[in-house]
C-alpha cells in the first residue's frame, strides 16, 4: 500500500485543491484511495469523499493516543491501494508553536509517509528553493520528498523555480497547478462549504482532474509513495475482538443541517452494538422505527433554522424522548436544536426543539476555535464524573448565558477555564466535538446506556392541529421548553430581533 502526505506551507496555499486533484485523479485511474484529514476538521473530508467513493477519516494526533491514530490509520488501509492524507495549516504547525503536537509533521512520523510540500509559488522564483529548504531541515525525521507548485504563471515561471530548487535543495518539483485555475470551490467562514449543504460540482472536479492528468507526475508520486515506511499498530484498543450480539437502536442526524460526524466515532458505535439509522430533522417527522438513543452531530443548522422550526412533529417527538429519558447526545449545531430558540445572523429568532433551558445566538458571532481539554461535571451517557477527555471547539454562535452549575456537562480545563455544556439525566449536549478513539469507554458507553433504555416505554404522543396539545408533550409545559418570545426581543437590545411569524410553525401539523 502505497502513501502520501499532501502538506503546505501555510493555511490557503491550495494543499486541499491539490489534494482534491490526486485523489479524485488516482480514483479514476482505479485505483482504490483512501483519504485522510490531519486535524478535526469536518468539511474538507466532504469533499475527498465526494471523489474518492470510500469515506474520508481525521487523523488528529493531539486528541487520540498515538497508538490509537496508528490502528485507526492501519484499518482504514487495509483494503485500498493508495492512502492520501492532507495535512493541516503549515506541515509543523501544531496546537501550539511550542511543539509539534497536532502537526503534520507528527503524522508523518506516526505513518511513515512521505510528504510533498505544496508552496504558493505566486511572486516568487529561486526563494522558493529557500522555504522548501527550511521545511525540509526543520525535522530531519519527516522525509520531504518534493513539492507542488500552485499558482504558477507560465512555463518559464515554473522553471525559474525548480531548477534551483532541484539544485540546491535536492527536491524535484512533482507538479503544478497554474494561476487562476477554474475550478474555484465556495468557501464560508474558515473553509469551504459543506458538500452535504452544496453538492460538489462535477464541471470543476472535471477540469482540476484533467489539469492534475496533464501536470502532476502521477506514477512517480505513486512511486514515492511505495518508499514509506509504515509503523506496525499495536493491538487495536478500541474494536470489540467479537462483533455481533445485541443490536441497539440509535438515530443519527445527518442532511444539509447536521452533517459533522468523525466516521471513526460511527464505526466504533456500531462495533460495540449499534444500528445506526439516519434521519434529517429538516424533512422527517419521525425518528425511525424502534430508537433507543439520538445522535445529533454539529453543522449548519443557523442556515436552515426556518426549515427546522417547521418541522413541528419531530421537534415533538425530540422533546417527548427528552422527556421520557431516551439518551440524547449532541455536539455543537446539535446543541443549537435541542435549546428553546435560535437567533440567526438576520437576527430573527426562532422556537427550537425546547430540550435545553437557553438559546444560540449568531447575532454577534464570535468564533470559538481551538482544542480543549474537559472534565464531566457528573455522570453522562458518555463520560463519568471526573473522567477527563480531549476534544474540540469550533462554532460562530454564542448561548445566552453559562449553563448551570447543577447541569452544565463539563469543566474546560486550562488557563480559561469555564463551565461548557448541558446535562441533564440521559441527555448531554456540548459545543465540544469528541472522537471515540480519545478514550476506548465512550463509545460503548452510549450504547450501554442507550441498551439500558431500550426496553422502556417509548414516548408517544397523538397527532393534534392545535399548537397547545403538544407544546407541554410528556407531562412538561410550557415553562419547562419555551423561552418567552417577547422576553427574548426586549433581553437582546438593538437592533431588534424578528420573531419569526407564529404562523409558519402553527400551519404546519402533526401527522
Amino acid at each position: 500500500m502505497k502513501s502520501l502526505i499532501v502538506a503546505g506551507t501555510a493555511s490557503g496555499v491550495g494543499k486541499t485543491t491539490v489534494a482534491l486533484g490526486m485523489i479524485a485523479a488516482l480514483s479514476r485511474r482505479g485505483l482504490r484511495v483512501q483519504p485522510f484529514k490531519v486535524g478535526p476538521d469536518y468539511i474538507d473530508p466532504t469533499y475527498h469523499t465526494a471523489v474518492a467513493g470510500r469515506t474520508c477519516r481525521n487523523l488528529d494526533s493531539w486528541m487520540l493516543p498515538h497508538e490509537v491514530l496508528v490502528a485507526l490509520y492501519a484499518r482504514a488501509t487495509t483494503d485500498c491501494d493508495v492512502a492520501i492524507v492532507e495535512g493541516v495549516m503549515g506541515l509543523h504547525d501544531g496546537r501550539t508553536g511550542h511543539g509539534e503536537a497536532g502537526s503534520t509533521a507528527e503524522i508523518a512520523r506516526l505513518i511513515g509517509a512521505p510528504v510533498i510540500l505544496v508552496v504558493d509559488a505566486a511572486k516568487s522564483a529561486r526563494s522558493v528553493a529557500a522555504v522548501a529548504f527550511g521545511f525540509q531541515q526543520l525535522d530531519p525525521a519527516v522525509h520531504v520528498a518534493g513539492v507542488i507548485l500552485n499558482n504558477v504563471a507560465s512555463a518559464c515561471h515554473e522553471e525559474a523555480i525548480a531548477e534551483p530548487l532541484l539544485r540546491e535543495v535536492g527536491l524535484p518539483v512533482l507538479g503544478s497547478l497554474p494561476r487562476n485555475g477554474s475550478w474555484r470551490f465556495d468557501e464560508r467562514h474558515l473553509g469551504l462549504v459543506p458538500t452535504p449543504e452544496r453538492a460538489l460540482k462535477g464541471e470543476a472536479i472535471d477540469r482540476l482532474v484533467e489539469a492534475v492528468q496533464d501536470r502532476f507526475g502521477l506514477d512517480r508520486l505513486l512511486a514515492i509513495g511505495a518508499q514509506g515506511c509504515p509503523v506496525a499498530p499495536a493491538p487495536d484498543p478500541l474494536f470489540p475482538e467479537r462483533q455481533g450480539g445485541r443490536v441497539v437502536r440509535i438515530a443519527v442526524a445527518r442532511d444539509a443541517a447536521f452533517n459533522f460526524y468523525y466516521q471513526d466515532n460511527l464505526d466504533l458505535l456500531s462495533a460495540h452494538g449499534a444500528e445506526l439509522l439516519e434521519f434529517s430533522p429538516l424533512v422527517d417527522e419521525r425518528l425511525p422505527p424502534g430508537t433507543a438513543g439520538v445522535y445529533l452531530g454539529g453543522g449548519f443548522p443557523e442556515l436552515f433554522a426556518r426549515d427546522l422550526a417547521r418541522n413541528l412533529p419531530l421537534i415533538a417527538e425530540l422533546r417527548c424522548a427528552a422527556a421520557a429519558g431516551m439518551p440524547i447526545y449532541a455536539e455543537c449545531g446539535g446543541l443549537m436544536y435541542l435549546g428553546q430558540g435560535l437567533i440567526d445572523a438576520d437576527n430573527e429568532y426562532h422556537d427550537m426543539v425546547g430540550a435545553i433551558p437557553d438559546w444560540s445566538s449568531l447575532r454577534m458571532p464570535r468564533l470559538t476555535l481551538g482544542y480543549r481539554k474537559v472534565r464531566a461535571r457528573q455522570d453522562t451517557p458518555l463520560l463519568r464524573r471526573g473522567e477527563v477527555v480531549r476534544g474540540h471547539e469550533f462554532h460562530y454562535s454564542v448561548l445566552d448565558r453559562q449553563p448551570p452549575r447543577d447541569n452544565a456537562a463539563y469543566d474546560v480545563l486550562g488557563k480559561q477555564s469555564r463551565r461548557e455544556g448541558y446535562s441533564s439525566g440521559n441527555l448531554l449536549a456540548s459545543y465540544v466535538h469528541l472522537h471515540c478513539g480519545s478514550s476506548p469507554s465512550l463509545a460503548p458507553r452510549l450504547v450501554d446506556r442507550c441498551a439500558a433504555g431500550e426496553t422502556a416505554q417509548r414516548p408517544q404522543f397523538e397527532a393534534s392541529a392545535s399548537r397547545s396539545d403538544w407544546t407541554g408533550g410528556a407531562g412538561m409545559d410550557e415553562r419547562t421548553f419555551r423561552v418567552d418570545r417577547s422576553s427574548v426581543a426586549e433581553s437582546r437590545g438593538s437592533p431588534p430581533i424578528r420573531l419569526a411569524r407564529q404562523s409558519d410553525r402553527d400551519d404546519a401539523r402533526l401527522m
